[in-house]
This record gives C-alpha cells, sequence and structure tokens, in this order.
C-alpha cells in the first residue's frame, strides 16, 4: 500500500477493503488524489489536508485541472473537519 492511501485510510478509520466513498460523487473511490501536486506547486504531498479519495470517473473529470483546485479543496476541507469534531 502506498505511503499517501494508507495515510488517508489510516485518518478517516477505513480498514481492509471497507467501501471509501467518493469526496466527489459518493461513488466508490478507487485514487487517492494528491489536490495540488508537486508538479503542480504542492509541496506538502503526503498531507491528509492534500489527499482525497476520488471514483475513477471524478479522478480524470477534476483531478490535475487548476479550475477546479478551489472546489476540491473545499470539498475536502469539509470532510476533513467532519472528522474532526
Amino acid at each position: 500500500m502506498q505511503k499517501h492511501t494508507k495515510i488517508y485510510l489510516e485518518f478517516f478509520d477505513y480498514f481492509g477493503d471497507e467501501y471509501v466513498p467518493c469526496e466527489m460523487c459518493n461513488a466508490k473511490a478507487v485514487d487517492i488524489h494528491h489536490i495540488v501536486a508537486r508538479g503542480m506547486g504542492g509541496s506538502e504531498k503526503d498531507n491528509i489536508d492534500n489527499l482525497m479519495a476520488l471514483c475513477r470517473l471524478c479522478h480524470v473529470k477534476y483531478g490535475d485541472k487548476k479550475r477546479y483546485l478551489d472546489m476540491l479543496k473545499h470539498r475536502h476541507k469539509l470532510k476533513v473537519n467532519r472528522k474532526n469534531k
């Protein structure tokens, strides 16, 4: 398991093959996406604030596209804040 995937699953208390919902559409997530990739100027690559679960369709549609960056950050921040309450 990749380091960033492990960080995400542990933070949100997911275990093994448990269903992880896409943060955009609630379909089954298959990717843990780096919201701001290093190639886009990101520096905290494997920080939970920069990791988001996405299904394949949403990853292709929204991932690594600057025009969706603020939306992705906002959606993910809501999920992180719910977990921290």
